[in-house]
């Protein structure tokens, strides 16, 4: 088996997944939350293959959650081996032959999977200056990792890599080239991981070759964003300097005049401090209606709510008016993909985000974009000059193959 041990450490949690990379199954997996408080979290989860030695669905066997103060990501690591050892998978009897690690941002430095190395370590912690949030709680797990494990091979993957094929057109700002070079100011673009595995997963679906295929991938969760995929490479994405700019989000504004927070700062004595938290974690769908949950907005629509349906159109608004941009990009677009909680699950936000695009041969079939289900789906009618699919991301899964592939 080809088995890896996938990390994605935040400032205050561990999330962890042990992968049958061959088999596409995710072995156990877990998530320990509120690291350095008073009182931690722990959940593991194991699961078994229904039919061993086939590829198969799997099935849930145990469910294990307790809270216990733990000090620090250290702490966390030695947690999760206590839980694999106490509750399963044996580590020994599914030994990792790798570990990947979710590294938020790698700037223009890293294109691709890489094994890390001290001067890598060195690297990532040069890049926290434009992570602050994300990158030293990645550096964290990884030497928290690298203690734990060794004896095998670790690799950083990249939520900007996929995006290093952005030309300079699209990836520069309209801003002092010299203050821009110095500040390594530049559009960099997040969740390529997800990006990158359903452009890919889409083509597969369709059997048709990657590479001939002009796509837009919509991952639309309590973060956004939307990248413009031809032959398989990042040409456009919506998230820039950092994951704020780009469509509006669960707490995030998303696009913004800049002049507004010249303005807040003069009229509202508002810091930058507190302008970072408004735009970041006060904006979006909780600023304007006070909920940041999609599945709230669309109740709240369906009541009558004026603020959630404000807050509704302006999401669907500005999906429309990238979707617009992106085609134009690409001089038009043979596949729509739609991945994460909102883009999997709200049916609405499809058909409403395509409504406007029958001009250009997009065409979803209502019953089947209503249709519930599992796996990849197509909701575009038959017929259709534009196919267009739901498509559950899996980045953990994604991030375990480019692991393998950098090994």
């Amino acid at each position: 088996m080809s088995v890896v041990l996938v990390i994605n450490s935040g400032s205050s949690s561990l999330k962890y997944s042990l992968l049958d990379v061959e088999r596409e199954v995710e072995l156990g997996s877990g998530l320990i939350e509120r690291i350095g408080q008073d009182s931690g979290i722990v959940g593991h989860t194991v699961r078994t293959l229904t039919k061993p030695g086939e590829p198969a669905p799997t099935v849930l066997q145990l469910q294990h959650s307790d809270e216990r103060p733990i000090a620090d990501h250290d702490e966390a690591f030695s947690v999760m081996l206590a839980q694999f050892a106490v509750y399963g998978p044996s580590l020994e009897e599914h030994p990792p032959v790798a570990i990947g690690h979710r590294v938020v941002h790698g700037g223009a430095r890293f294109f691709a999977p890489t094994v890390i190395t001290a001067s890598v370590e060195d690297d990532i912690e040069d890049l926290i200056v434009l992570a602050p949030l994300h990158n030293p709680a990645n550096l964290a797990g990884i030497r928290a990792a690298r203690a734990a494990f060794s004896e095998v091979p670790h690799v950083a993957v990249f939520d900007t890599a996929f995006h290093q094929t952005l030309e300079p057109a699209a990836y520069s700002y309209a801003i002092d080239a010299e203050l821009a070079r110095e500040h390594r100011i530049r559009r960099y673009g997040f969740h390529g991981t997800s990006h990158k595995y359903v452009s890919e997963q889409a083509a597969a679906f369709l059997g048709r070759d990657l590479g001939e295929l002009r796509q837009i991938v919509l991952h639309l969760g309590n973060g956004a964003s939307m990248t413009a995929v031809r032959g398989g490479s990042s040409v456009e994405t919506s998230m820039g300097f950092t994951p704020l700019e780009g469509l509006v989000m669960g707490t995030r504004s998303g696009d913004i005049d800049p002049a507004v927070l010249f303005q807040l700062a003069r009229t509202a004595d508002l810091s930058t401090e507190q302008l970072d938290t408004l735009l970041n974690k006060r904006s979006g769908l909780l600023g304007m209606a006070g909920r940041s949950d999609m599945r709230d907005i669309l109740a709240g629509r369906a009541a009558g709510e004026d603020a959630a349906t404000l807050a509704y159109d302006v999401y669907i608004h500005r999906l429309r008016a990238y979707l617009g941009a992106y085609i134009a990009q690409l001089g038009g677009v043979d596949v729509i993909s739609f991945t994460a909680g909102v883009g999997e699950n709200a049916a609405e936000v499809r058909a409403d985000s395509l409504a406007t695009l029958g001009f250009m041969g997009v065409r979803v079939d209502a019953e089947r974009n209503a249709a519930r289900g599992h796996g990849i789906r197509r909701i575009s009618a038959d017929g259709a000059a534009v196919e267009v699919l739901v498509v559950p991301t899996d980045e953990e899964l994604e991030i375990a193959r480019q692991t393998l592939g950098a090994i």
